[in-house]
């Protein structure tokens, strides 16, 4: 028996099209939440999410709706970030739906994460329904809107017009999600299949699973097991999430909800796994999500030694709430005892950097971003991949380097196809083809290496095209490359976590803003400090920060000079052994300095 009245489904958009508002408008129109408890972005719990206005974490919410066929029915909704760094949240999200609309801004038109996201979720063969917001904005234009949705993402049932701020097209969409969206299958009486799309761990009840039932039914008091795990548990609650987390006995085929069973050894549960029956077990698990693959890394280590086992636990307890990120033990001669950790983008690494301070109160110092480049050894078969600048052997053994580029998708207006293409050709990227929406709108598309795009690429992008460019991309292959890795000394010694790779052609540029910014940074000392960049062995930029001096003659009121320079020497002498002698300690600034350095 399948469940003809259960409706999964999630909302995919490009940042800022009005996801969060029209899923408000959602939970308002089915009386999920009442207007007195009622607040903008209620999916977006986190506080976070909130104080940027974006979604950062994949939430469920079950609401019910009586149609217009007099039938009342279950729709569970699964929200979606919208940035290009958290498209492995909404791979997980889809992966659990059977159906998804497309948010699109009618003043904006289709942008970069629109395709995107379309593209995902019909890979997934999902129902997809275009929804026009902001219909009710002077500049909005629904006509050209409703040509771009056909003749770009080739999608051809007709769009919902709405305004979420408005609330206008709310009751149009729920019916529409009923009238196109699949109910799902699975018969209730088979042995239980369940995905897992997310968790959180809470400290009194241990890990809470969120999950999608695929077949069977969980209850509790079920004992159950996880597939590639093998733990075996008791459900000791299950329940649905109205938003609040609701007990409700059991889930059966088609539903959403969670589950607790006491689970406190947060490796017990992977994110993706099946959850099965201990009685009835399954030969083969439910397909699950595809790995992330993480593009930027980067150090991340206590400022205090004595916090590393707290940042640990912090991490561990981070990574089953998001498991898109991947980290392991480091450690730098510099910054003592961390971790290296590995994002899905530059956003998401501060993101992780920002709920680490806040929700574990942690002091942290992060290193500049790198990607993961294959380095070929003389005398070796094959490449080996480094994810760490610190940990590429000497120059002179290095017979190749590869580095991995991405496929940039860009929407502009055609006024800025000039000062953007001569961006990407700055970064050395590598033109592929150029595709008109409109009279005014066009898509670039661009391969373009990804250590180019990690510092300040969005930034500079936004900047050139005012803020109405829209950008995606997806990893593409390895090249070969003239690249050299940059080191920095700091009085002689090498700094490991400045270390970087650069191209040749910009290595000098790079050494030469370093240094200046380090000089800035860095106090001066009771002794004389050179900061300089080595390539290859050569020093190719300096800068000195100079002795702090005391004025030792300020007390010789008049005398024989042979007194003052006596003084003069004895100092002279002083800073010459303090020199030899002298460490110079760097403050954690710097070790951002790379990130203000534009390239």
């Amino acid at each position: 028996m399948m469940s003809p009245r259960i409706r999964n489904f999630s909302i995919i958009a490009h940042i800022d099209h009005g996801k969060s508002t029209l899923a408000d408008r959602l939970l308002e129109a089915t009386g999920t939440i009442s207007r007195r408890h009622m607040k903008e972005q209620v999916m977006d719990s986190m506080e976070l999410e909130r104080e940027r206005g974006i979604t950062i974490k994949a939430k469920a919410v079950r609401m019910r709706y009586k149609a217009v066929d007099g039938h009342e029915y279950v729709l569970n909704l699964i929200d979606t970030p919208g940035h290009v760094d958290f498209s492995y949240e909404v791979s997980r999200a889809l992966a659990a739906c059977e159906g998804a609309l497309l948010v699109v801004d009618a003043t904006q038109g289709v942008e970069a994460q629109t395709l995107a996201n379309a593209d995902l979720a019909a890979q997934l063969k999902l129902k997809v329904i275009p929804v026009i917001n902001k219909i009710d904005l002077p500049a909005a234009d629904v006509a050209k809107t409703e040509e771009q949705i056909l003749e770009v993402l080739k999608i051809y049932e007709d769009a919902v017009l709405v305004s979420a701020k408005e609330g206008r097209g709310t009751r149009e969409v729920l019916e529409a999600i009923i009238r196109e969206v699949p109910p799902p299958g699975g018969e209730v009486d088979a042995p239980l299949a369940a995905l897992i799309f997310d968790s959180q761990y809470d400290a009194y009840r241990g890990v809470i699973v969120f999950l999608r039932v695929t077949r069977g039914t969980l209850k509790k008091g079920m004992k159950i097991r996880m597939f590639s795990t093998g733990f075996p548990f008791t459900i000791e609650e299950v329940g649905t999430f109205a938003p609040a987390k609701v007990a409700t006995g059991q889930l059966s085929a088609g539903e959403v909800g969670y589950l607790v069973c006491g689970i406190k050894d947060i490796h017990q549960v992977r994110v993706g796994d099946t959850v099965m029956e201990a009685d009835r077990p399954l030969s083969a698990p439910l397909p699950g999500y595809r790995e992330a693959k993480p593009v930027v890394f980067a150090g991340i280590f206590p400022i205090n030694q004595a916090d590393y086992p707290a940042l640990k636990g912090a991490l561990e307890k981070l990574n089953l709430e998001d498991s898109s990120f991947v980290w392991q033990v480091e450690t730098s001669q510099a910054l003592g005892f961390g971790f290296r950790l590995g994002f899905l983008g530059l956003l998401h690494m501060d993101i992780i950097k920002e709920r680490l301070e806040r929700e574990f109160d942690m002091n942290l110092i992060v290193t500049a971003p790198n990607v993961v480049f294959e380095v070929k050894k003389r005398g070796e078969p094959g490449y080996k991949r480094l994810d760490n600048p610190a940990k590429f052997p000497h120059y002179g053994d290095i017979e190749s380097i590869r580095e991995p580029y991405v496929a940039v998708t860009i929407v502009l207006p055609v006024g800025f196809q000039e000062s953007v293409m001569n961006l990407l050709k700055d970064r050395r990227g590598t033109h592929k083809s150029v595709e008109y929406l409109s009279s005014d709108r066009m898509i670039i598309r661009y391969d373009l290496p990804l250590g180019e795009m990690v510092l300040d690429f969005y930034d500079k992008l936004k900047s050139i095209s005012k803020g109405y460019a829209s950008f995606d991309y997806n990893p593409s292959e390895y090249k070969e490359s003239e690249l050299v890795k940059l080191e920095i000394l700091i009085h002689a010694d090498v700094v490991d976590a400045l270390s970087q790779v650069v191209h040749k052609s910009k290595a000098y540029r790079m050494g030469k803003a370093l240094c200046e910014k380090l000089k800035e940074l860095i106090p001066r000392q009771q002794f004389e400090v050179a900061i300089q960049a080595r390539v290859d062995g050569r020093i190719v930029a300096r800068e000195t920060i100079p002795a702090a001096r005391k004025d030792v003659i300020a007390k010789c009121y008049g005398g024989d000079i042979t007194r003052k320079r006596k003084l003069l020497e004895k100092q002279k002498e002083g800073k010459r052994r303090a020199k030899m002698i002298g460490t110079v300690e760097v403050p954690q600034e710097a070790f951002l300095a790379v990130l203000k350095i534009s390239q």
